[in-house]
């Protein structure tokens, strides 16, 4: 009897053992969560900076795209030339910008020494003149030389002492050259001619539109002829890498989910796949569930948004397929 007794007993433990291990399986393997969302990918909005007419689109709808591939072009019949006459005004004016940072030639300088010496001449001269009439009119008592002759000689000789000190003065300005002021001046237009021509020139580069990144074109909204603005698209991009899943998880799920953790990623067109992936965002802030995305919860209850970045270097993931996670 003790031994059919001890017999049932273990047959007891092992039996409650075995249930435990099973539970304890059954919890771990249950330790996998699905989510429901929707597949999600950045999109661009081009456009051209300038308003002009369209004279090129380059790309369809559907087509790759590569970053700085021109899909493209304005009309630049009236840019282009504005471009070169300001571009033209712009070494005119460097020109004079170094005309006067450089001063007087030497031989501007030389002739104005020139005309100095030959003034004093006149000068000397007329003095001489003008002190030979006025001895002879003194000596004769005005009987040799009218008054009106020394007047005429002393008005000469006035000139004279003028021009020189007219060529003195352009003697010494040939030699400071010119002011600061002036070149000051002359810098300043400079610098506001090639700040025009820059603009010129930035805008005929923004006459031809590029791709700011790798992606799809996914419209073509505008064609050729029609008048392009900033306010008015051309293309939108969709840009397929990086692509995610727009999942939402509710709050005693969150402690389960942790930013890098990997996960599989299924969709209905590909049933037997998975595409790998991992948590990339987990939202600090709870929400509504959203009523486009089938959760098996309330649509009242509060959830988290998780994004899920996955890998599709194929391409065959499509904005907006419902996936599990």
């Amino acid at each position: 009897m003790k031994r059919m007794m001890l017999i049932t007993l273990l047959l007891v433990a092992a039996g409650a053992a075995g249930w435990l291990w099973w539970l304890n399986h059954e919890e771990t393997g249950d330790r996998e969560l699905m989510l429901h969302g929707n597949m999600d990918l950045r999109q661009v909005q081009l456009s051209f900076n300038n308003s002009e007419r369209i004279a090129a689109v380059l790309v369809q709808e559907g087509d790759r795209v590569r970053q700085g591939q021109v899909v493209a072009r304005l009309d630049t019949s009236r840019l282009g030339p504005q471009a070169a006459q300001a571009e033209a005004q712009t070494a005119a004016q460097r020109q004079v910008v170094t005309r006067l940072r450089n001063g007087s030639r030497p031989e501007e300088i030389a002739q104005a020494r020139a005309n100095v010496e030959s003034a004093k001449a006149d000068s000397v001269n007329a003095r001489q003149q003008y002190e030979r009439v006025k001895s002879a009119m003194e000596a004769s008592g005005g009987r040799a030389v009218r008054q009106q002759d020394v007047d005429n000689a002393k008005a000469a000789l006035e000139v004279a002492e003028a021009k020189l000190s007219v060529n003195q003065r352009a003697l010494e300005l040939a030699v400071a050259g010119p002011r600061k002021e002036e070149v000051a001046e002359a810098e300043a237009r400079l610098q506001a001619n090639e700040a025009q021509l820059a603009l010129l020139r930035q805008q005929l580069a923004d006459a031809q539109l590029v791709a700011p990144v790798d992606a799809v074109v996914r419209t073509r909204v505008l064609e050729p002829g029609d008048m392009a603005s900033p306010q008015k698209p051309i293309f939108t991009l969709a840009i397929t890498d990086p692509k995610w899943v727009r999942a939402y998880v509710s709050e005693p799920d969150l402690g389960r989910v942790h930013s890098g953790m990997a996960a599989s990623v299924m969709v209905d067109s590909f049933p037997n796949r998975r595409f790998d992936g991992w948590v990339g965002f987990i939202s600090p802030v709870a929400e509504f569930t959203p009523k486009s995305v089938q959760t098996e919860e309330l649509r009242t209850s509060l959830v988290y948004e998780v994004r899920v970045f996955v890998k599709d270097p194929s391409d065959e993931l499509r904005l907006g397929m419902p996936h599990g996670v």
